[in-house]
């Protein structure tokens, strides 16, 4: 390749031109071939010429000169003007080639092969560029192109269950907490001489209360009873028959184990039972439901293709690039075909996603109301205050029946502290959570609903959202149909 006169000359040395030798029909060896461009050896320099000899004319003995003197044959037959023409014809050929053409050739002769035969999937009667090691690539490319598309798609909706499953775990976390304090500032202002020892009772039942809303497998009317259980020699020490010092462990564990037929605090703890069966358990439900939600997610993010959708996945998207047409995207049609094809499970999959958000609505409802947990746990220190009050009025009637059970009690010669806890801390708690309860939790609640409402059809509409979204190209532009780069794609559903 060289410049001359500000244009640049190729010649293609795969078919050099043929060499017409001078002196006659002896012609030299081809010269060995070259590559696919190489630039033409530079013309020989013509010589000085003496001042005043024309140009053109003839120099005494040179072989132009002899052969004007045979009768003109040698100006047809000299080799530089041979090659002066072949210089100018070829340089004319390859200014009429256009730059589309120029690269047209080099795709073709040096990127593709011929039909690639040894493809499995991207065979097509025009040349190929790929290799079955680049088509096995671009399979697992296929794949992991759609898994991603699946992971994005879903990513909103995994976003809003799992926010708001955090949401609500830390809403009744704390609604337990303030539910805790609330019952031990009871005991603190109103029976303050066994407000230590009931404290520790009632930390022990709000602790089983959040393990049994959390997921642990104990029963409502189990932890209800035990926290009864355990304030009955509490309440017996301090309130129904008080003394000087407290009754022995023996005498406590003999009470703790009759309350039950004594009945000291009335229905209140039936009725306790009731309420935290009815609040705690649609609360529960609703946590794991949630959970379960990110579960189904996660799995369907995560699908096992087949071999023949992957082969299709990896026609529709690759395949394309085989032939150059790396920009190209497939039709909508074609592309629906293939990804309900690939997602054919899911349609088992809508219909229980659809009962399943039903399922939400309903436990929603069956939060609200009389039962509802934040009024439930919040007034739970009404109920231990009607029982305490319950206790204190039939107090003599439950002496004789305690010294018919356990005989006279039995005091050791010590006496348990006073209340220690912060009532000021935690009322002030208390009033912030109470002005805010309906806003965070019983409104979060019905705004999740409303907005885990609009992916109903999630499942259903998956593979039109992924083609119309990402995928497939747009209506009225030239689109990949399998086989050829089309305006408009004509086939029937796939089934994969």
């Amino acid at each position: 390749m060289r410049a001359e006169r500000g244009l640049w000359i190729f010649t293609l040395r795969r078919e050099p031109p043929p060499f017409i030798h001078p002196h006659g029909p002896r012609a030299r060896p081809p010269p060995p071939p070259g590559p696919a461009f190489a630039p033409l050896p530079s013309p020989p320099r013509p010589p000085i010429r003496p001042a005043g000899e024309r140009r053109g004319s003839p120099r005494p003995g040179s072989p132009r000169s002899a052969a004007q003197g045979a009768g003109g044959r040698g100006r047809r037959e000299d080799g530089g003007g041979g090659r002066r023409w072949l210089y100018r014809h070829v340089q004319q050929e390859i200014m009429k080639l256009s730059l589309d053409v120029a690269v047209a050739y080099l795709r073709r002769k040096l990127l593709f092969t011929e039909n690639g035969v040894d493809l499995q999937v991207c065979t097509s009667k025009n040349p190929t560029c790929c290799t079955k090691k680049m088509e096995e690539l671009y399979q697992t490319a296929a794949k992991q192109d759609i898994q991603q598309l699946l992971q994005t798609s879903s990513a909103t909706l995994k976003f809003l269950i799992s926010r708001n499953a955090a949401a609500f775990q830390e809403t009744f976390e704390t609604l337990i907490r303030l539910a805790e304090n609330y019952t031990s500032t009871l005991f603190c202002n109103a029976y303050r001489n066994m407000a230590a020892e009931a404290t520790t009772r009632v930390q022990e039942f709000f602790t089983d209360v959040g393990l049994f809303i959390f997921g642990t497998d104990i029963s409502t009317e189990e932890f209800v009873n035990r926290f009864f259980d355990t304030l009955f020699p509490v309440v017996y020490n301090h309130v129904i028959n008080p003394g000087l010092t407290d009754i022995s462990l023996e005498y406590a564990e003999c009470l703790r184990m009759a309350r039950r037929d004594i009945r000291p605090f009335g229905n209140v703890p039936k009725k306790a039972i009731g309420q935290m069966g009815r609040s705690l358990l649609p609360s529960r439900t609703f946590l794991q439901a949630l959970n379960l939600g990110i579960e189904v997610i996660n799995t369907t993010d995560h699908l096992h293709f087949s071999k023949d959708c992957s082969r299709a996945l990896l026609r529709m998207q690759y395949c394309p690039h085989c032939q150059g047409l790396t920009l190209s995207k497939p039709c909508m049609g074609y592309c629906l075909n293939v990804i309900r094809g690939c997602l054919a499970n899911m349609a088992e999959v809508d219909l229980h996603w659809r009962g399943y958000i039903q399922s939400l609505e309903e436990l929603s409802s069956a939060m609200s109301g009389t039962y509802d947990i934040e009024h439930v746990l919040l007034n739970f220190h009404s109920l231990v205050n009607d029982a305490l009050l319950q206790a204190h009025i039939n107090g003599p009637e439950l002496s004789e029946q305690v010294n018919k059970v356990c005989g006279p009690p039995v005091r050791k010669p010590t006496q348990s502290p006073g209340c220690s806890f912060d009532q000021n801390k935690d009322n002030q708690g208390l009033e912030m959570f109470s002005r805010d309860s309906e806003e965070t939790l019983s409104s979060r609640r019905k705004e999740f609903i409303s907005h885990l409402r609009l992916y109903r059809a999630f499942y259903g509409g998956l593979a039109d959202q992924l083609c119309g979204n990402e995928l497939a190209a747009a209506d009225g532009l030239p689109c990949w149909n399998g086989e050829d780069f089309v305006r408009r794609y004509f086939c029937e559903e796939m089934h994969i």
